[in-house]
């Protein structure tokens, strides 16, 4: 069964939707009048971000279509255990990666002028080549993160616009705002934008659920329902296995890794600016991933019968039946923000890389105007490739999105080793990083056709975490270790 609005109902909701494009259009193009003209203001806002808008970058950042649909969507099949699956351990995990790393990648870019991961980690052991290769893998990993954003916004436009605009519209118009304010703005369009999005999806997720909750006869109503048709759905775990959500809690580990996280790591203004994201991380995420999981739990009674990918849709379907035209406008708008304040700090990630670790590495010396140009036509080009491919994969968010985490979480020995390893080396960099590429490769592959795909039980992020893990261990032992004077300039005290 699937539900729509339609007619001059749907006609409203879409200009509600295109009122809200145009006004973080305009946000991200004001910031323009800051720009300082430098690649340092272009890619990292110079360094001035505070405690607040780091916050709500980082976590807006994170926080995608997975977290609202993909979950929703999971919730749908697997129940109340999916949070399980990823919200209680990102609520643990998280604020420790942003103290042990965060913090000290941000002062080592500060005091040695990185603005990306690849800079760091070239520096750090010494090799072009390593830089490289790691460039080419994070943007292989990084493309099914942003087809979560690109798939979402199509759906959610497609079904609340009741088939009005067809999905890959919706697909197109996300991609065309977020060219707009990211090539203009640069990291402090992205960080304004990101903010305003990121309150914006707490705020109108916080009252979708209620929305929700009250056309579905209050929490206790919902739940009760949801106990009498599907009590499976409320049994922690039932539809889990227990080595499944055992490997669950190691996919937390890509926020270590993820290049958006790292850029916006890189424009604190100081240390004690993390303090705010360290603490508040937790709250924010339980504010989000609540909601998102029991929305889909009773959208499974409401709803019953969707299939596969269709359940991504669940969340805007019970908007679609529970909210008057306008207050569907609104919420669906909620759910545009949490896509877009993540896909333009990713395309703006990838974007940095190329021109610094790539072109101006290789080819020298290039002004600060062309580094930003080069910038701004990366960002169109990343997403102009990775719209064509939205229009061909029909894949579930939330599997899309753990596929490209597991990725993300098995390359963390990376800076672990970086910061705190001092006889770590080029070699088990190198061979960390290829382990991961081609695991990956051959899992992806095999769990294409598999969507429950596992090995003796366990998620591929555990054995490919492993497998790199080892990989740096030994191939760093079996090379020369570093030279002292390479150590020295790593590990001064902060």
């Amino acid at each position: 069964m699937v539900t729509e609005i339609r007619g001059p109902q749907a006609m409203i909701v879409v200009a509600i939707i295109a009122a809200y494009l145009l006004l973080v259009l305009a946000i991200g193009i004001l910031s323009h009048r800051l720009f300082r003209g430098s690649g340092e203001d272009y890619f990292v806002a110079t360094r001035t971000i505070g405690p607040f808008i780091l916050l709500m970058t980082l976590f807006g950042t994170n926080m995608t279509a997975f977290s609202m649909l993909g979950a929703s969507g999971e919730a749908y099949h697997r129940g109340i255990g999916v949070f399980a699956l990823m919200a209680s351990s990102t609520a643990i995990v998280s604020p420790v990666l942003i103290y042990l790393l965060g913090t000290r990648i941000w002062a080592l870019g500060k005091r040695l002028g990185y603005l990306t991961q690849v800079e760091y980690f070239r520096d750090r052991w010494g090799s072009n080549a390593l830089g490289t290769v790691l460039f080419l893998v994070l943007v292989a990993l990084l493309i099914p993160y942003l087809l979560i954003g690109v798939k979402g916004g199509g759906i959610t436009l497609a079904q609340i616009s009741g088939g009005l605009v067809p999905e890959w519209v919706g697909s197109l118009a996300i991609c065309l705002v977020v060219v707009a304010y990211v090539t203009v703005g640069g990291m402090r369009g992205t960080a304004w934008a990101n903010t305003f999005q990121t309150l914006v999806f707490m705020i109108l997720g916080g009252l979708t659920f209620l929305v929700i909750l009250r056309g579905s006869g209050g929490l206790a109503g919902a739940l009760e329902s949801v106990a009498q048709a599907r009590p499976d759905l409320l049994a922690r775990g039932e539809l889990i296995s227990p080595l499944k959500l055992l490997s669950y809690t190691a996919i937390p580990m890509s926020l270590g890794m993820f290049p958006h996280i790292y850029a916006h790591w890189l424009t604190a203004n100081r240390t004690e600016s993390f303090k705010l994201s360290i603490v508040a991380y937790p709250i924010c995420l339980v504010i989000v991933w609540v909601p998102s999981v029991l929305v889909g739990v009773i959208g499974a009674v409401q709803l019953s019968g969707l299939q596969g990918p269709a359940a991504n849709t669940i969340l805007v379907q019970l908007i679609g039946i529970h909210a008057p035209e306008l207050l569907a406008g609104l919420l669906a708008a909620g759910v545009f923000a949490a896509i877009m304040s993540s896909l333009d700090s990713q395309t703006l990630a990838i974007s940095t890389m190329f021109t610094r670790d790539v072109v101006r590495h290789y080819s020298g010396h290039i002004d600060d105007r062309r580094q930003v140009l080069l910038g701004r036509f990366f960002v169109a080009g990343v997403l102009a490739v990775t719209f064509l491919i939205s229009l061909a994969v029909n894949r579930s968010i939330f599997s899309l999105g753990v596929w490209s985490f597991s990725g993300f979480a098995a390359l963390t020995p990376l800076p672990f080793a970086a910061l705190f390893w001092k006889r770590s080396t080029a070699g088990g960099a190198f061979a960390s990083v290829l382990t991961v590429g081609a695991l990956w490769a051959y899992f992806f592959v095999q769990g294409s056709s598999n969507p429950g795909y596992t090995i003796a039980g366990l998620m591929p992020v555990v054995p490919l975490l492993g497998a790199s893990l080892v990989a740096m261990i030994v191939g760093s032992l079996l090379t020369p270790a570093p030279t002292a004077e390479r150590v020295e300039r790593f590990f001064l005290t902060r």
